[in-house]
């Protein structure tokens, strides 16, 4: 079991990395793990100031995850008018929002009961 979670955390991690590489802005993760009935173990957060800069941290989060870890998102959605991208990789589920969807949406509010985690590019750099 703590080898999964380890994989999950370097999920995670690696996630985050490509958010980075195309500047996501505010990239926060939930730790859902310990709610019951939740969909995944995480969500990655972040946003992005243009449809063509979601689509592009999209794409960095598959090229740098499938280059890495060797890992292809089971589904992916969103991509089309770039408001919303959905990557789905299982144990995590990463949402790249334009900022009015961001707050419109509030995942953050509505996952309140996850432990929260504000990533910077420092952390994942170490």
């Amino acid at each position: 079991m703590k080898v999964d979670k380890v994989q999950t955390k370097k999920l995670v991690s690696t996630i985050t990395e490509g958010i980075f590489k195309k500047k996501g802005k505010r990239v926060v993760s939930l730790d859902l793990s310990k709610i019951e009935n939740s969909i995944c173990k995480y969500f990655v957060i972040c946003h992005g100031e243009s449809t063509t800069q979601t689509a592009a941290i999209g794409e960095s989060v598959i090229d740098v995850v499938r280059n890495e870890l060797g890992e292809r998102p089971i589904h992916k959605e969103g991509f089309q008018h770039a408001n919303w991208v959905l990557l789905d990789y299982g144990d995590v589920i990463v949402h790249i929002f334009l900022e009015s969807y961001r707050e419109l949406y509030s995942l953050e509010d509505l996952w309140a009961d996850a432990k929260f985690e504000s990533i910077s590019e420092a952390i994942v750099n170490d």
